[in-house]
């Protein structure tokens, strides 16, 4: 079915916010803060498109190879194809040019504009480049060269080949023994979910804006007051943050009309809350029982605890919530949940949306114990490690992520 919908639909927006998001808390910086109400996010998004169902297709339906044996030696510049800068002449990536600079190059491949080349050896670690020059160079024959038909968009493609998605195909597929090769036939067996070329070129198209948006404020970043993530200052969890009691009631024991205390649940952790609570903390679920306060009194959350979830049926266990702001009732932490105080000061919603991410988020993954339940324990959390700028970086990214969640929330 074809239905017509506003460019700001909600799932998309997700999808490339979500990219925006992870990205900005190690690049943007505390500059963004100042400068975030004049940025436009999604310029382009000011009509209707056609919104289609996403259909499931093989390689082999829309890519050919493409490369053309330079038999006849012609004088092309030659390239390198890299795994974060794609194609790169070779005079760059080599020290005059290498040891390949005066070779024979009758075996290499010429590509054309609009063309991909990959390294089946590192095509892994994300070796692959779109060749976009405006003219013919040619490249090693040890390459594979292809190019897309009329029913795929480059730039969405070129941006689906740097997700986990296409890196769990290669890890599918690949072959080898002591050096794994994902060849070109490898490649027309793999499978992507595409929309319509309409919804691809958006896509593309918003895709190439933010990486253009993230490279013009990393160059910011070069002459400006805010530190790198490479000299933030990084420290052991336990170092930073005390623990708090947590209660062990069950939903039979809350309700949703009235009592003298409030409770944080696991399930909400996990399902309802974002990675800061502000303005829903109104609807946190009461305790029943009116005498549960006092067995909690030095353990009664504040603004900028923060609570982890401790238990999950997936890998989403210690996922956390930072408190931005409370309702004036006290309130408690529930079953299943590590509520931690921080030591000292950080910036509001910083830590909600660090700890929630995967530069944290994944050292957490070996700690799992379990099998159709998986848990984290408060020592192993204490062992990880975190990274933090100075506070007013920590403040401008909690800011400048928390107006992102409400776009998007505002879209939805």
């Amino acid at each position: 079915m074809v239905e017509v919908v506003e460019l700001t639909d909600d799932a998309l927006l997700g999808r490339i916010c979500k990219r925006l998001r992870k990205t900005a808390v190690s690049v943007l910086g505390g500059y963004l803060l100042a400068e975030f109400s004049q940025l436009t996010l999604f310029p382009r998004w000011s009509c209707s498109i056609l919104i289609t169902a996403w259909e499931q297709r093989k390689f082999a339906d829309f890519v050919t190879a493409s490369g053309i044996r330079n038999s006849e030696n012609l004088d092309l510049p030659s390239y390198s194809v890299t795994n974060d800068r794609g194609f790169v002449p070779q005079d760059e990536q080599f020290e005059n040019g290498g040891t390949m600079r005066e070779a024979d190059k009758t075996s290499y491949w010429i590509v054309e504009p609009n063309s991909f080349a990959y390294n089946p050896a590192r095509i892994n670690v994300g070796s692959i480049g779109y060749q976009s020059t405006g003219g013919n160079v040619i490249v090693s024959s040890l390459y594979e060269v292809f190019r897309t038909d009329e029913t795929c968009d480059d730039h969405f493609l070129w941006h689906w080949f740097k997700t986990r998605l296409f890196t769990q195909q290669i890890e599918m597929l690949q072959e080898g023994g002591v050096r794994l090769y994902f060849f070109f036939d490898k490649l027309l067996k793999s499978g992507i979910s595409m929309p319509s070329v309409d919804e691809q070129r958006l896509i593309g198209e918003q895709f190439d804006w933010l990486d253009s948006l993230i490279t013009l404020h990393q160059r910011k970043r070069c002459n400006g007051p805010f530190t790198h993530p490479l000299v933030w200052e990084q420290r052991k969890l336990g170092d930073c943050f005390d623990f708090l009691q947590n209660n062990t009631l069950p939903r039979a024991d809350l309700n949703l009309e009235s009592g003298s205390a409030r409770n944080i649940h696991y399930g909400d952790i996990l399902i309802k809350f974002g990675d800061c609570l502000g303005l829903g903390s109104d609807k946190l679920p009461f305790v029943d029982d009116e005498s549960i306060l006092s067995k909690y009194v030095n353990s009664t959350l504040r603004v900028g605890d923060v609570i982890f979830a401790d238990t999950a049926e997936d890998e989403s266990a210690g996922k956390c919530v930072e408190l931005v702001k409370l309702p004036n009732e006290p309130v408690i932490s529930g079953l299943h949940t590590i509520p931690a105080r921080p030591k000292f000061p950080f910036g509001s919603g910083y830590l909600g949306h660090y700890l929630n991410a995967p530069a944290y988020h994944d050292q957490l993954l070996p700690l799992l114990q379990g099998i159709k339940v998986v848990s984290i324990s408060k020592t192993a959390l204490q062992e990880t490690q975190i990274c933090f700028p100075t506070a007013l970086e920590q403040s401008a990214i909690g800011a400048s992520l928390n107006a992102l969640d409400s776009l998007i929330t505002l879209h939805q």
